[in-house]
């Protein structure tokens, strides 16, 4: 009975991960599309909050195929991969900050229209994967780190179609540049949530090795 016990665990076990693989699948692939397209729009529109966007969704692209890589893995190997995750939303974080600084000093007011439309086509998709990743939000850092990137990227389709509307209402680059600098400061909270949950599992991963090996 025992022995069936384990079997049934197993088994749960890999349809959950074959569950959890098809919407990384699919995560990827839309985070794939939507970083070529915001990033395009986001160049042609001088807008930085969109370059933003574009490259968060760069980011989740990765974050996803090494999600997708290590699925299946010891706790060790998530962990690692979650603290690797964890830099690149940090590196994009202070990006955004570098980039928002440097149109505040040289840059021109975006294009309003072209923003609200290409953020709404943003935040439906991002939404989209949001709802696809909604029964995996909990779990260990390298799961968690990926429903951080989808929340994150929802508020921030969210506030650059804000920033739409203010542009478009003052005609300046103000609205933009502080939905960036918003973006940024997501970016780097959840890496910081990331890398705690991590070092965490990490920690806790040294001692049951250092357990099995005293028992050895």
């Amino acid at each position: 009975m025992s022995e069936q016990c384990c079997e049934h665990e197993v088994s749960e076990a890999q349809l959950r991960d074959t569950a959890y693989r098809r919407v990384l699948w699919a995560a990827l692939l839309i985070n794939g599309f939507m970083f070529a397209i915001e990033m395009l729009a986001g160049l042609a529109a001088n807008s930085v909050s969109l370059q933003a966007d574009a490259l968060d969704f760069l980011g989740d692209t990765a974050t996803y195929a090494i999600s997708l890589f290590v699925l299946g893995m010891s706790l060790s190997v998530r962990a690692k991969a979650a603290l690797a995750k964890g830099a690149a939303m940090a590196l994009l974080g202070f990006w955004v900050i570098g980039s928002t600084f440097w149109h505040i000093a040289y840059g021109a007011a975006p294009e309003a229209m072209t923003m609200g439309a290409v953020g709404a086509v943003a935040l439906t998709a991002n939404v989209a994967v949001f709802a696809l990743l909604w029964r995996h939000r909990s779990g260990d850092s390298n799961m968690r780190s990926v429903w951080l990137c989808s929340r994150n990227d929802v508020l921030g389709n969210c506030a650059v179609l804000l920033a739409a509307f203010g542009v478009f209402g003052t005609g300046t680059a103000w609205p933009d540049l502080s939905v960036a600098a918003i973006m940024s400061a997501l970016a780097l909270q959840g890496a910081w949530t990331v890398f705690r949950q991590a070092l965490g599992e990490l920690r806790k991963s040294s001692h049951e090795e250092t357990g099995r090996r005293a028992q050895a």
